[in-house]
């Protein structure tokens, strides 16, 4: 009954979309005229209308050139290998010379992997970049099976073995626990492609340290009041009909809800940008929007058991992570390098939380480890924006490189 509920509330906000639409081309050539400025309040309001409602196809990476040395090199997007819940993602550029290759991990938490399009852009110059593109849930039979933790973990290993030895993991958010689950497990059986660095960024390996509101509304509710009120089942007229999912749709009015005036006044500021004529500012908000409202339902069993063990139990921070009910010791990481990454305004994940990774690790020598701070930056921006590309990102360029 939610998802239902949710598809025609979709539907409603489709209709307001065609509306708005109707009612912008009638007021758009009235535009030039002496009732300008009414006309510039109809289309204002006309194209808020426009923008109602969320959408659920991946946006595009939108990468088609990239600064090499002193030229412009076209970049290629290419399906490397696919599973039904994701695709190795390479963004493929015509050199000579080979760069080192990083695998970015995107966060599985409501938004799609185009959300890292700047950290992607800003790698792109120096490395051989691929990413973890994950796909809708929704959109995904249920006869593929079940996505769980462990599953997650099963991708990182195997995309990692395509792209081969001398690899590097770079882990945005959330995946900073399964990019050491997954190094850790390949330590274990000693894989050669076993990454050679991973750089983890903003990253919850100990939510016990300084809880941020969203690390104590995980332990403010057993889990199975996360079960009974997040959970819903994919309704019949998509192609996941009957899976069980945490919709995408509750993980960004969650985030909504704790910056709500934030955004309120962001969209007050776009409609007087559409009133005013400033093109460049209407389209600066419009484009994080379009992103940030762009959501992808998480298979249930992957929510839940994220939930549990890394927000309840801290079962990673104990070092007591099992990978298909085997324990795994984060002692057994010696030859990946490690690198931590936080935002001294991080309210999302706090200062020390990934940090608490170098612990963990502790087989790893001091010439293999390194944690940078970075003054001034919230949750997203460790991982983007102008700190992220004049200040962080020279550092784990040189990171890497410097394990390659």
């Amino acid at each position: 009954m939610m998802y239902r509920a949710f598809d025609a509330q979709s539907d409603f906000a489709q209709q307001t979309r065609n509306w708005g639409r109707m009612l912008n081309q009638v007021v758009s050539p009235w535009a030039g005229t002496p009732f300008r400025d009414q006309a510039n309040w109809w289309s204002a309001g006309a194209r808020m209308m426009m923008r109602a409602g969320l959408t659920f196809a991946r946006p595009d990476y939108g990468i088609h050139s990239v600064t090499v040395g002193n030229r412009e090199v076209p970049v290629i997007e290419e399906a490397v290998v696919a599973t039904p819940f994701a695709t190795l993602l390479r963004f493929r550029k015509d050199i000579a010379s080979p760069q080192p290759k990083v695998l970015v991990l995107a966060p599985l938490s409501g938004h799609f992997a185009t959300l890292l399009r700047g950290t992607v852009r800003t790698l792109l110059a120096d490395h051989d970049v691929y990413i973890t593109d994950w796909h809708n849930a929704r959109d995904v039979p249920l006869s593929e099976g079940e996505f769980g933790f462990d599953d997650y973990v099963d991708h990182v290993v195997r995309f990692l073995e395509t792209m081969g030895e001398g690899s590097h993991l770079v882990a945005v958010c959330q995946p900073a626990v399964q990019a050491l689950a997954a190094s850790a497990v390949m330590a274990h059986t000693k894989n050669p492609a076993q990454p050679r660095s991973m750089t983890l960024m903003a990253g919850p390996v100990d939510c016990r340290i300084s809880p941020t509101s969203v690390n104590e509304l995980a332990t403010s509710k057993p889990i199975e009041w996360f079960e009974k009120n997040l959970i819903a089942t994919v309704s019949d007229r998509h192609k996941g009909a009957g899976r069980r999912v945490y919709p995408g749709y509750m993980q960004v009015s969650a985030f909504v809800a704790m910056n709500a005036q934030r955004h309120s006044q962001a969209h007050q500021d776009l409609f007087w940008h559409y009133v005013s004529g400033d093109a460049d500012k209407a389209r600066a908000v419009e484009s994080f929007y379009d992103e940030y409202f762009a959501v992808l339902d998480l298979t249930a069993e992957f929510y839940l058991e994220t939930v549990k063990t890394v927000f309840q139990d801290y079962t990673l921070a104990r070092n007591a992570l099992t990978y298909r009910g085997e324990s795994i010791d984060m002692r057994a990481i010696q030859r990946t390098a490690l690198m931590t990454v936080e935002g001294e305004r991080d309210d999302i994940c706090a200062v020390g939380q990934t940090m608490a990774a170098h612990d963990l690790c502790a087989s790893l020598p001091p010439h293999m480890r390194s944690h940078h701070l970075q003054a001034g930056v919230g949750h997203y921006g460790v991982f983007s924006g102008r700190k992220w590309e004049a200040q962080t990102y020279p550092l784990v360029r040189n990171f890497i490189q410097s394990h390659a």
